[in-house]
């Protein structure tokens, strides 16, 4: 298994996790780095290869639990449903994806971040690109968000007549989605401002 220079960090940021968790991770990490070491050793690249994949997903699933823990309890009036918090990770694929709902009923709000998500290379190419990613009927337009560049979509639910609103912004290789249903512009640009992007970003990159 060819590492490349995102690998090596994430080893390096487990490393770091590990220390501080010291528990079942640490023991997991460990138990991986042992396996990956001994098999390698003896030549079995495919047992080496498997044991430092289950360790990309340790460390990604250890960075997911460490996102949740910056993001804010509460979006304004509405609090965060952190029962149906949710970490998942599967290396080599779509790396971590996270999952935090807000509010309830007809104004549940959803924040999902996926790693190395495909759509970030298009969303980057319409946000460069602002006579693009601007639509003359205002359904799209590009925003920014604690400084971050993101792309704000409208659609308008005439059976409900309610307007609803998807932000995503791209950090690196990650994308961070916000629905906001039946609300305002005003109102969404508000919540996801509350949301620490750059602390995110730190943790995801």
């Amino acid at each position: 298994m060819l590492l490349n220079r995102t690998h090596m960090k994430k080893i390096f940021t487990l490393i770091v996790l590990s220390v501080i968790f010291l528990g079942t991770q640490a023991q997991d990490f460990d138990k991986n780095l042992s396996t990956a070491q001994t098999a390698y050793a003896s030549g079995n690249l495919e047992e080496a290869r498997f044991a430092m994949q289950q360790m990309l997903t340790d460390i990604d699933m250890m960075i997911g639990q460490e996102v949740l823990k910056v993001l804010p309890t509460k979006m304004g009036a509405h609090n965060a449903n952190v029962a149906n918090d949710n970490v998942t990770a599967n290396a080599g694929f779509a790396g971590v994806m996270i999952h935090r709902e807000y509010g309830s009923g007809e104004k549940l709000y959803n924040l999902d971040l996926i790693g190395n998500s495909p759509m970030v290379a298009t969303i980057n190419a319409f946000l460069s690109l602002p006579f693009v990613a601007n639509s003359g009927d205002g359904t799209q337009k590009v925003v920014r968000i604690s400084g971050y560049k993101a792309m704000l979509q409208k659609s308008v639910d005439e059976e409900r007549k309610v307007t609803d609103y998807t932000l995503q912004v791209p950090l690196g290789s990650t994308l961070l989605t916000f629905t906001a249903p039946n609300t305002t512009e005003d109102e969404v640009i508000k919540l996801a401002n509350t949301i620490p992007v750059a602390e995110i970003t730190k943790l995801v990159q």
